[in-house]
């Protein structure tokens, strides 16, 4: 295989991998009080270990933030190292979570990236801000009634979160814009299954399997989201914490890439009250 190619491949993997660890922050949400979460865990594509990620997910009746890493390891850090920092906070007002700040930073081998969404006081995108190895843009988002009740990715996940605790489903579809695109987040709860045991992680046993889904709404792009439709779910189990008694998310299956599936496993969970 050229290089190239390769390089290629390890980028859309990567992305996807940025994804999951946002869909990971569907750990644990008790509205009626505060709660700190770490969960760590590793990433396999085909027989390679090729990643961890950490994250850090705090919610309270009044506010929540989200915060997550994603590191390469072993022959994929050699190759392509890449590490991403993702963080986003918001308010809760009237049982809806408002966005208040999103940012993005992440280093491979030869460029340093950095993206940060402005909201107004109504958790409406209005300015974005990026860098490129230190070259500077930004850009003014156009105002729209497309982008009212919209919200970003990860506060999608913090919401879904709520909802499971509130009605133990995790079934729902929730508005996205990135401040360039918009597109449908739809989440489907599929009921129970059987998590087989492995050697890769300590959680398995009977599970809540649920599948998250990408409503492009005919909009183009070239990154690894996009590349994600209805037709190519990502797949999560949730299970419950035996000692606090809160969900989290055990497993994970994004399906094939071009060097073998992706799954990630779970190997820690950390819970805070």
């Amino acid at each position: 295989m050229q290089f190239s190619k390769f390089f290629l491949i390890m980028k859309d993997i990567l992305h996807k991998k940025a994804i999951l660890a946002l869909i990971i922050t569907f750990l644990y949400a008790h509205s009626a009080m505060a709660l700190s979460v770490k969960h760590h865990f590793d990433v396999f594509v085909g027989i390679f270990n090729a990643a961890e990620t950490d994250f850090e997910y705090k919610i309270s009746p009044s506010q929540y933030s989200v915060n997550s890493n994603v590191y390469t390891k072993g022959l994929f850090d050699t190759l392509y190292p890449f590490e991403a920092q993702y963080a986003t906070s918001g308010r809760i007002i009237a049982n809806k979570m408002q966005t208040e700040n999103y940012s993005y930073k992440s280093q491979s081998r030869f460029n340093t990236r950095t993206k940060n969404i402005i909201y107004d006081k109504n958790g409406t995108p209005i300015k974005s801000i990026s860098t490129k190895n230190n070259k500077k843009r930004e850009k003014k988002i156009a105002i729209s009634a497309n982008n009212s009740n919209t919200t970003d990715l990860q506060s999608v996940v913090a919401t879904v979160v709520r909802q499971y605790n509130q009605n133990k489903t995790c079934h729902t579809m929730q508005k996205v814009f990135d401040g360039k695109r918009r597109y449908n987040v739809i989440f489907e709860d599929l009921g129970s299954e059987e998590l087989p045991q492995t050697e890769v992680s300590q959680y398995f046993g009977k599970a809540i399997k649920c599948a998250m889904r990408i409503d492009r709404l005919q909009e183009k792009g070239d990154d690894a989201l996009w590349k994600m439709t209805s037709q190519h779910p990502i797949y999560f189990w949730i299970m419950t914490d035996k000692d606090s008694g809160a969900p989290f998310i055990a497993r994970v299956n994004a399906g094939d890439t071009p060097l073998g599936e992706m799954i990630v496993y779970t190997t820690k969970v950390e819970v805070k009250k």
